[in-house]
């Protein structure tokens, strides 16, 4: 067995860390076949997921994300390259994008 504890910091406020979580439980079920649960408390919210030999939580709260797995014998022959998967995922789902900036392109002078 192996176990898995990541910690990432934040500022986004617990409304907009939500929206982070809902969408690391959707990429979790559809890239590694999770099987998410989600529930929403006053200052702590919880992700179950679990899938064969993973299984584990990731806790929400205003200001950080935790996530605590666990990995069985098979599985975690991969801990390092599922760690760093986990860790991208939630890394660029905090990362800001930059918002696209649309330039209106000036309108040409048509001489009739």
């Amino acid at each position: 067995m192996a176990d898995l504890h990541i910690l990432r910091h934040h500022t986004l406020g617990l409304p907009n860390a939500r929206k982070v979580a809902f969408k690391w439980a959707e990429n979790a079920e559809k890239e590694f076949g999770m099987q998410c649960t989600y529930a929403e408390g006053q200052t702590v919210d919880e992700v179950t997921f679990e899938r064969s030999g993973v299984h584990g939580t990731l806790s929400v709260t205003k200001d950080k994300f935790e996530l605590q797995a666990r990995l069985g014998f098979l599985v975690g022959a991969f801990k390092t390259r599922i760690e760093s998967e986990i860790i991208k995922n939630l890394d660029d789902l905090l990362t800001p994008q930059p918002k696209l900036r649309v330039h209106a392109k000036p309108h040409a002078n048509k001489k009739t």
